[in-house]
Order: C-alpha cells, then structure tokens, then sequence
C-alpha cells in the first residue's frame, strides 16, 4: 500500500475510533500556511487538534514517537488561526493523537487515543 493510501486508511479508522468515543467532528484535513492538522474535533468542551500516525511496523519506531515538538508547534498555530476563523468554538484547546499500527495484512493491531499530547 502507498504511503498516500495508508494515510487515508488511518484517517478513515482515527474518524470511527473518535467518534466511537463520542468526538464531534469539524473538519478533516485543514491546511493553511502555518500546518496541517489532520482531523479538528470537539470532546466536551474543548476543541481537539488531532494528529493522526499510521504505520505497518515498527520497525523505525513507534507511530507516537514521529510526533515531534516542531509538529506539535505547527499544529497549536494552525489550530489557533481556526479558532480565529470559526466563531463559537470553545476556548480551551488541545492537542490528541491516534495512533495506529497495522499488521502486513492490514488488520489493526493496535488503536489508541492519546490525550494531550505534549513535547
């Protein structure tokens, strides 16, 4: 599978196990000139930033160490530029990230929500 096409797939699987564990979701895939933030949600009242990590191994590591403070400094701006845009949202924001490893066959071998991910 192309690295575009597993993006997708851990795209589509984060989107159920979000809303499996009740996030509003507000947008997919929103980019500006500061980053990407791959899925923007709601849990309660705060506005979720989620980054989502797929990976077939790990063989150059876990999905959750590939989010670097770099990232999570881009992701915080890009997050704070939609807050800005988007009227009503809630004021306090953070950062979660679903991380995903799939077996060569492609069935989930582990799905996780990690909450408030920090540098």
């Amino acid at each position: 599978m192309r690295r575009r096409n597993l993006g997708r797939l851990g795209e589509e699987l984060a989107v159920k196990k979000l809303r499996k564990n009740k996030y509003k979701i507000l947008e997919r895939n929103f980019r500006t000139r500061f980053g990407e933030v791959d899925i923007i949600a709601v849990d309660r009242d705060v506005l979720v930033l989620v980054e989502v990590k797929t990976r077939w191994s790990e063989k150059f590591g876990s999905p959750e160490e590939a989010i670097t403070p770099w990232k999570l400094r881009r992701i915080a701006k890009t997050g704070q530029y939609y807050q800005m845009i988007h009227s009503g949202l809630p004021e306090a924001m953070r950062i979660d990230a679903v991380v995903i490893c799939l077996s060569p066959g492609g069935e989930i071998e582990r799905i996780e929500i990690i909450e408030n991910v920090t540098a």
